[in-house]
């Protein structure tokens, strides 16, 4: 899908410029570092335990094969500070509507509250949802987010289901 997207690219942020690339096997350890950098995904395993780094590989590297998805990460002075993957879901409602699914949305803590969120969430909803002719961006988060939530409202996104999520044991 990334070959939708005019990427890399420049965004403005209110701490400088930053980059939105695809991702790459070489930015895993970045990748995992940012999703354990959050409590909501520690509490659910996310820890970057080394023993874990192949099955973060695998996922990288299914994402990235996969049709219709997409990592992305962002950088800031030649670090990686964010990550979102990107998913696109044909569908049969809203009359054969496409949605673009947004999902595991990290910022590094150290730069929330710069304008970094905010860019990468306008580059999806002006640039990749008409990109792949997508009619609604979507996502969801977990209930513990206030935050989140409290940022992707002011963002026009509108809490308008309940999703509901069933644990499969392995």
């Amino acid at each position: 899908m990334i070959e939708e997207f005019d990427l890399p690219v420049d965004l403005a942020s209110r701490r400088g410029t930053i980059t939105l690339r695809g991702a790459e096997e070489g930015d895993l350890d970045a990748i995992v570092a940012l999703l354990s950098d959050d409590p909501v995904s520690a509490g659910r395993g996310d820890v970057a335990a080394s023993d874990d780094r192949p099955l973060y590989l695998r996922g990288l590297r299914r994402i990235l094969a996969a049709d219709g998805n997409d990592l992305l990460v962002v950088e800031r002075e030649g670090r990686i500070v964010g990550t979102m993957q990107l998913t696109v879901v044909p569908g049969m409602a809203r009359r054969g509507s496409t949605r673009l699914m947004i999902e595991a949305v990290r910022v590094a803590g150290a730069e929330r509250s710069g304008g970094i969120g905010a860019a990468m969430m306008t580059w999806v909803t002006d640039v990749a949802a008409p990109a792949v002719g997508a009619s609604l961006v979507q996502l969801t988060s977990d209930a513990a987010r206030t935050e989140a939530h409290r940022f992707y409202t002011r963002l026009g996104f509108v809490d308008s289901h309940i999703g509901f999520k069933y644990p499969v044991s392995r």
